[in-house]
């Protein structure tokens, strides 16, 4: 597992963005931070959230970072622009939950929806990662490697070398990584899924996806 990433680039300043952003920012990384509101709002916003996060434009979040995370409503994901993303390191921390997010046709009955959009933003290396936990965990549970009540954290993507980078990340900001494999994995992530909100250690982990996977 390599950690080469230096900028985090985070699409969202609601509870989860700026709950990783002030991981990532304790975490030594540069961190910028783009929603649809004025640069200058954000700025102020994130001056009391995630301060030492910056405040940038979608494009330049985008264009200038070594992981960009997704942490937007999902039915916002449409308004991503795919020729953005072509090439990116992109972490899916969304979540499809219908009752607030309203019935969206294209994730009823699909495998996973990080599958689905992996299929609108096809050029990017997709990771799911960050949705099984709550955001308040993201800050609460962080725990330095090898201490005995660190929290382990799933990834799937089908890019091998992008998996290792979001696994780089996510023990440098407090959690062990526990890569699942390929996107399709993703689907023993989703709300009500065997890992779903669960405090789990790694081993713990690995074996409550492997029988989701062998039952799936």
């Amino acid at each position: 597992m390599r950690d080469v990433a230096k900028t985090i680039g985070i699409l969202g300043a609601g509870r989860v963005g700026t709950a990783l952003a002030r991981r990532a920012v304790a975490a030594g990384y540069e961190v910028r931070v783009a929603t649809a509101k004025p640069v200058a709002e954000i700025a102020l916003l994130l001056e009391i959230m995630a301060p030492g996060a910056r405040a940038d434009d979608a494009e330049a979040v985008v264009a200038g970072s070594d992981i960009v995370i997704l942490a937007l409503p999902l039915s916002k994901y449409r308004a991503l622009r795919p020729e953005l993303f072509a090439g990116k390191v992109v972490v899916d921390a969304m979540n499809y939950w219908a009752p607030t997010d309203g019935v969206i046709p294209e994730f009823e009955g699909a495998g996973s929806s990080s599958e689905v959009v992996q299929d609108h933003l096809a050029g990017a290396r997709l990771v799911r990662s960050f949705n099984h936990m709550g955001y308040h965990e993201i800050d609460e549970a962080a725990r330095p490697a090898g201490d005995p009540q660190r929290r382990a954290l799933a990834l799937a993507g089908d890019d091998g070398e992008a998996r290792d980078l979001v696994a780089g990340f996510i023990d440098r900001i407090g959690f062990d990584p526990v890569d699942a494999g390929p996107l399709a994995a993703s689907r023993g992530f989703a709300t009500g899924g065997p890992i779903f909100g669960a405090s789990l250690g790694r081993s713990e982990m690995r074996r409550r996806l492997q029988e989701a996977a062998l039952a799936a």
